[in-house]
């Protein structure tokens, strides 16, 4: 974002009555979104005065561009920490450590997810376009990194184009988490209806089929031949 949305006064609160107001914001855009958010009830849910929030932020766009920037926030630093932790382990099961992540950040926060689907779905948010393309740019940097280190150490094929690699994962990886947390969206895998641990397998399929597409041949074979899916 070129200027930030929030103005210096709402980071000077103490830190319990900035956490208040972020819940109740978004709680409010999450489940309504943006157009039919009302900033009386995110005043009335945080016990704020009215004014007060004008202080905060610069009107009630700013307050849903602050919202995507905490999101982002949670993503980054949540992608962050499985790279770190899986930085020695093989690509395919540095996706499979990412996907679980997402799925678990679903669990975890599930209105900075809704919120991220009403920005994709509603063409009625404001500066959609910039903020899908910031997350899928992120996505993209997060991606890339993971191949880059899986070529170089030939757990991906060589012969494979690699801008084609990191969009089919961003599409399968999201879609997938899409699918999570909609059920609407899923009509196939029975993610609705499946305990977590049949969701972590369900998982296991789409990275086992990435593999066996994008390993060579060699390595492929191998994983397959112990993995009765």
């Amino acid at each position: 974002m070129e200027t930030s949305p929030v103005r210096p006064t709402f980071l000077n609160l103490p830190p319990e009555k900035r956490e208040r107001i972020i819940d109740a914001a978004l709680a409010e855009f999450a489940d309504k979104g943006y157009e039919q958010a009302s900033l009386n009830a995110v005043v009335a849910a945080s016990g704020i005065a009215k004014g007060s929030l004008y202080q905060y932020f610069t009107d009630k766009q700013g307050i849903f561009l602050y919202l995507f920037e905490v999101a982002v926030g949670v993503v980054r630093r949540t992608l962050l920490s499985v790279k770190e932790e899986t930085r020695e382990a093989d690509v395919f099961t540095r996706l499979e450590k990412s996907l679980g992540a997402g799925v678990d950040f679903i669990r975890r926060h599930p209105r900075l997810f809704g919120l991220y689907l009403r920005i994709l779905y509603d063409q009625r948010t404001p500066r959609r376009q910039e903020l899908l393309q910031a997350v899928r740019r992120f996505a993209a940097d997060y991606f890339t990194s993971l191949v880059r280190q899986g070529l170089s150490r030939g757990e991906i094929r060589a012969d494979v184009p690699r801008e084609a690699v990191i969009f089919l994962l961003d599409a399968v990886l999201d879609r997938f988490l899409q699918a999570v947390a909609m059920p609407a969206f899923d009509v196939t895998l029975g993610l609705d209806r499946a305990a977590p641990e049949e969701v972590a397998a369900r998982g296991r399929e789409l990275i086992e089929l990435l593999r066996r597409g994008l390993a060579p041949p060699a390595a492929a074979g191998a994983k397959g031949e112990g993995n009765p899916g």
